[in-house]
């Protein structure tokens, strides 16, 4: 089997979502260490300017979203499974989660540590990823509004935990419990254990839940820079390894499309459309740096549209 390669930086966290999903399946990885704030001109080459992290790369297929790389995944290696118990109720709270608990976890993070981070960082954040200001002084007048929102989150959690045992959705872990860690587990590393299992009231359930996701660890990561990673994707083919064979929205293959994450970093992606159906859609893209490429996106929280889109233009 080709590599598997992951392009993330540490305090990513869901980067760590996916870390987890590696560790869960017992794989070796390829960790290509990427910054948190752009340029990444290889990787823009790789992805067609996509900017949100992680982003997995098998060969010349190229996983954007961690919805996409967790099927992705399903296909490299079956067992075991990151969906116990059906993929519709592990996909539809991982999408719920991802979107309520986002700006809330942020909220609380630069609380604590956002003197610390540095004016680049959160210059681009406002101005081209979320649109608003997380800096400590923008975010601290609703700060008890998103404790509140984290701690009611949290709660939901303990009483899934108290239903179903060890895990959110029944007694194996799923996609579900790797991403409802994350937040959670972004707060507590950066925050401290202690002091963020307090100011949330996090029951003993949902701790030692979070000890039982972690454990799972990270597989088998080694590294591999930026250009070795570029390399690899001009030298190999695209897989044709689609979960994507017919599109119910009546987009054709080999039309030329755009694909934008609607609710933040919403930077289009355009290619030729070459698979599709419900759950995901694939682009090709042909550049001299990285030959021909296949990317790889959900459509959940996405939004394709026909190239020419004015809709699209005003969107960019």
């Amino acid at each position: 089997m080709t590599d598997i390669i992951l392009h993330h930086y540490d305090l990513s966290p869901f980067s760590e979502k996916i870390r987890l999903a590696l560790g869960h399946k017992g794989l070796a990885w390829k960790s290509v260490k990427v910054e948190a704030v752009p340029p990444r001109p290889l990787l823009d080459v790789l992805t067609g300017g996509y900017r949100r992290l992680p982003v997995m790369q098998v060969g010349a297929d190229i996983y954007c979203d961690t919805e996409v790389i967790f099927a992705a995944l399903e296909r490299i290696q079956q067992e075991p499974t990151l969906y116990p118990q059906g993929e519709g109720i592990a996909k539809a709270l991982s999408h719920w989660w991802d979107r309520a608990t986002w700006k809330a976890a942020i909220g609380i993070l630069v609380n604590y540590i956002g003197d610390a981070l540095p004016e680049e960082f959160l210059r681009d954040r406002k101005e081209h990823y979320l649109g608003y200001d997380i800096s400590k002084q923008g975010m601290a007048p609703l700060f008890p509004a998103y404790v509140q929102q984290m701690t009611a989150f949290a709660e939901w959690l303990d009483s899934m935990l108290k239903e179903n045992g060890d895990f959110l959705t029944g007694d194996r872990l799923s996609a579900a419990d790797l991403t409802c860690h994350h937040s959670l587990w972004l707060l507590r590393a950066n925050c401290g254990k202690d002091e963020i299992d307090a100011r949330l009231n996090l029951s003993s359930r949902v701790t030692g839940w979070m000890d039982r996701v972690a454990a799972v660890g990270h597989g088998d990561p080694s590294e591999m820079s930026p250009e070795d990673a570029l390399q690899v994707a001009k030298s190999a083919d695209p897989s044709g390894d689609f979960g994507a064979d017919a599109d119910p929205t009546g987009f054709t293959l080999g039309s030329s499309v755009t694909i934008t994450p609607n609710d933040n970093a919403r930077v289009p992606v355009e290619g030729t459309l070459v698979a599709a159906d419900a759950q995901e859609i694939v682009i090709a893209r042909d550049t001299p740096e990285a030959g021909k490429l296949h990317i790889h996106f959900p459509r959940a929280g996405f939004d394709v549209l026909p190239a020419d889109s004015s809709s699209t233009r005003s969107a960019a």
